[in-house]
């Protein structure tokens, strides 16, 4: 089988925003900025104002006339400062991630709500110092937060491996979730554990989640998960389809090994989300790496 690779950047990994990283920790230069600054709201549930195709930015100067302690800086886009707040009170055409994604969402908007959801969902969860319990506040513009004795802490990522295992030819084993509608199928994943390397975890889980054990496996890219806060690491990974499968964590109802022609058929038909009652295979849709992945893999040959 030829070499197995990703034949485009996962949506999430498009971002096109300059995150302007050495501005960060310049009071001066973000307060400078903030006076023509765009500020993007975001409710509890992550969702957006989105109206006619486009992500709707307000005034910073609308929220506070200097940078503000509860937004978050997310870069500069021709010139202009970009920040994201939480607003409980949001209103108007609410969307989120998830729903722009399963239609045409581009890559300057996906980078955005990408980047604002992760950082505000850390910010919601880090008031306080994990050690010590000590108070906690925003710094650098919202990429760090930092205690009254100095002690900083940073955003937190939590890895996550999602591999494709299929059997060196033209068979791949895809999996259902006891929560998932029937039908929908996709890739197994699981956190990575402390002190375990990505390789390793993926062989843990793998076994963990089907029995099976795999080998040959390969890096194929990332994608930020922002639900709460999540980095997808991919990977391909090759098994053999006579080991019997073994649901032994509880989190996997069903698993079965598909032809290529049976994903590619999927694939043509759209994700679940477009896919009508009684299809035999429902794949994820475009938002998640997986999607990239089976795409790769279901167009070899």
């Amino acid at each position: 089988m030829p070499a197995f690779q990703l034949n485009g950047v996962p949506l999430l990994s498009r971002s096109v925003v300059d995150r302007a990283e050495p501005i960060r920790g310049d009071a001066q230069a973000l307060k400078e900025g903030w006076g023509s600054a765009k500020l993007l709201r975001v409710n509890r549930r992550g969702q957006v104002r989105f109206d006619e195709g486009v992500l709707i930015l307000d005034a910073a100067l609308e929220l506070s006339a200097e940078p503000n302690p509860d937004a978050v800086f997310l870069g500069v886009e021709d010139g202009v400062h970009l920040w994201a707040v939480r607003d409980a009170e949001l209103e108007g055409r609410l969307t989120d991630l998830r729903a722009l994604a399963g239609g045409a969402i581009d890559d300057r908007t996906a980078g955005l709500l990408s980047t604002a959801i992760a950082l505000l969902n850390w910010h919601d969860k880090a008031g306080y110092n994990g050690a010590d319990g000590a108070v906690t506040t925003v710094s650098k513009g919202g990429w760090s937060r930092i205690t009254e004795s100095g002690y900083e802490e940073f955003p937190r990522i939590d890895p996550a491996v999602i591999c494709l295992i299929h059997d060196g030819g033209d068979r791949v084993l895809l999996a259902r979730q006891q929560s998932w509608p029937k039908s929908l199928f996709s890739l197994l994943a699981g956190f990575v554990e402390a002190g375990e390397s990505l390789e390793r975890c993926v062989e843990r889980e793998m076994r963990e989640e089907v029995g099976l054990d795999v080998r040959e496996i390969s890096y194929l890219g990332s994608q930020p998960w922002p639900f709460p806060r999540s980095l997808m690491l991919g990977f391909a990974a090759v098994a053999d389809p006579e080991q019997p499968l073994v649901f032994s964590d509880g989190e996997i109802a069903e698993a079965d090994w598909f032809t290529r022609a049976q994903v590619r058929e999927a694939l043509a038909v759209g994700d679940w989300s477009k896919q009508g009652e009684g299809a035999q295979l429902l794949l994820p849709g475009s938002i998640s790496i997986a999607r990239t992945i089976v795409e790769s893999w279901a167009a070899i040959g």
